[in-house]
């Protein structure tokens, strides 16, 4: 995400200044020991909502009667609106705490904000050149996208690099594919190496991380990124010799031998995008250690948000002002991706927070100690929850358990880096387990459907990932976290 604090740089701004629950365990942000104290009955009944409305976004797009009908936003938002207010009673009911609802709202729509500014100033950016569709092209992009989405975040790479790609590999006839891995890639892994990268990271350094932490976990980063690429382009080599002779040549004559190598329309756009970038930084480096130091850190944090908020819509509003509308046609730019995501989203907020105050409420009583579980526990929640309060409620439960300070992470990240990196890495690797895992994924998707791209349905994506990531996260376990 920064889903999530930068929200991605990537959403990160979204959850960028956040104070989670682990800040707010008590009072009005809910009693934990209600919650701790429920069965496994009311525990399902809690967190029916949520699976049910991942189930219908899975299920109705594959039903022929439901088929064409999931395909207008208004009845994706109606559908997402019923299993949010579910959530959101079955949370109010016993605790009667708004303040935590309001404050998911608020969240919310920073996280909205964040993704709509990246997606609008991007769409008005038309990158073009002498590059087609080829194996070893499209396995430069991701690799590409991989290293920017440490600067930019994993939504500003996504936005900047899927247009580009989907244009190149307009005369392939398999593209599902590339897309998918641009998913797993570009806006999933690749952000790992700075809290800039993914929000759970950038909550991490507002914690104490320190942060330049994030760059030793580069070998994890080498190796999920090469196994990647590897991957990916010893199947599209493959697929692309299925195609035959004739899509070889069709990719050939895409070229157009006058055209520049790299051309880029509507640069100055790349300027908006640094606002964005800058406005997060500025909100946890300056507003948010100001206001908490005047105020607490509610304040701080929902003035932190507020401000990201006002800064990136003005910054959306002069780019989108300014650019040229044919700069967008040629990006068959459209606000339908980010008016789905914001459908499905405005759900999925409401009827999970009970799930996450529940994983909340009894993640210490689990049995947990060695990296290897948090590794697998954070990643496994992150590709269904929101992987920002996933991380901080681990990492709380790690610096808890061995004695450490809770609200400064600067001794688990010196004293115990093992438990640190393992709850990082699953947290950033294991969004990409499910389109609703990270907030570029589902973006991208919708993107690549709008460009006529037949995507899996969000079973068939997890088929994928369980193919292709879950033996390498496999892997990755016996490399860095058995240790």
């Amino acid at each position: 995400m920064w889903k999530l604090a930068l929200n991605d740089t990537d959403t990160a701004a979204t959850h960028g200044t956040s104070t989670t629950t682990a800040d707010h365990g008590g009072g009005h942000h809910g009693n934990l020991e209600h919650w701790q104290q429920l069965g496994p009955g009311m525990v399902t009944i809690s967190v029916l909502p949520f699976v049910a409305l991942l189930l219908m976004i899975a299920i109705l797009p594959l039903i022929h009667k439901t088929e064409h009908w999931w395909e207008q936003n208004k009845n994706k938002l109606l559908i997402a609106s019923i299993c949010g207010v579910l959530g959101i009673a079955l949370y109010l009911i016993p605790t009667g705490d708004t303040f935590r609802v309001i404050h998911t709202y608020i969240e919310y729509a920073a996280f909205i904000s964040l993704l709509a500014s990246l997606f609008i100033i991007s769409g008005g950016i038309h990158i073009s050149g002498a590059f087609a569709g080829y194996p070893r092209i499209n396995t430069l992009f991701l690799g590409l996208g991989a290293i920017l989405a440490n600067i930019m975040g994993t939504t500003g790479a996504s936005m900047i690099l899927i247009r580009p790609l989907i244009k190149a590999n307009a005369t392939r006839k398999h593209k599902t594919h590339t897309i998918v891995f641009f998913i797993f890639t570009v806006a999933n892994c690749g952000g790992l190496l700075t809290p800039l990268g993914d929000p759970p990271l950038y909550l991490g350094f507002l914690r104490g991380v320190p942060f330049g932490w994030t760059l030793g976990l580069l070998p994890q980063w080498i190796f999920m990124i090469v196994s990647l690429l590897i991957i990916y382009y010893l199947l599209d080599t493959y697929l692309l010799k299925k195609e035959g002779a004739e899509a070889t040549q069709k990719l050939a004559d895409s070229l157009d031998p006058k055209a520049p190598k790299f051309s880029m329309e509507g640069a100055w756009n790349l300027g908006f995008l640094a606002v964005v970038v800058l406005t997060i930084l500025i909100s946890g480096y300056v507003v948010y250690p100001g206001l908490a130091q005047a105020y607490n850190n509610e304040i701080a944090d929902l003035g932190s948000k507020g401000f990201q908020i006002v800064v990136m819509g003005l910054a959306t509003l002069i780019s989108y002002k300014v650019t040229r509308p044919e700069i967008r046609a040629k990006n068959q730019f459209s606000f339908t991706p980010i008016l789905e995501v914001a459908c499905i989203f405005v759900g999925i907020f409401g009827a999970m927070i009970p799930a996450l105050v529940i994983l909340e409420a009894k993640g210490g009583s689990m049995a947990i100690s060695a990296p290897w579980q948090y590794y697998w526990i954070t990643g496994g929640l992150s590709g269904f929850l929101d992987n920002a309060p996933t991380y901080l409620t681990y990492v709380t439960l790690a610096a808890s358990k061995n004695g450490l300070p809770t609200d400064n992470l600067s001794q688990l990240a010196t004293e115990f880096p093992a438990l640190l990196a393992a709850i990082s890495c699953g947290a950033v690797f294991m969004g990409a387990l499910t389109y609703i895992g990270n907030g570029p994924n589902f973006m991208v998707k919708t993107i690549a459907e709008h460009a006529h791209i037949k995507m899996p349905s969000f079973g068939g994506y997890i088929l994928w990932s369980g193919a292709v990531l879950l033996p390498l996260l496999t892997v990755a376990t016996f490399l860095f976290f058995l240790k």
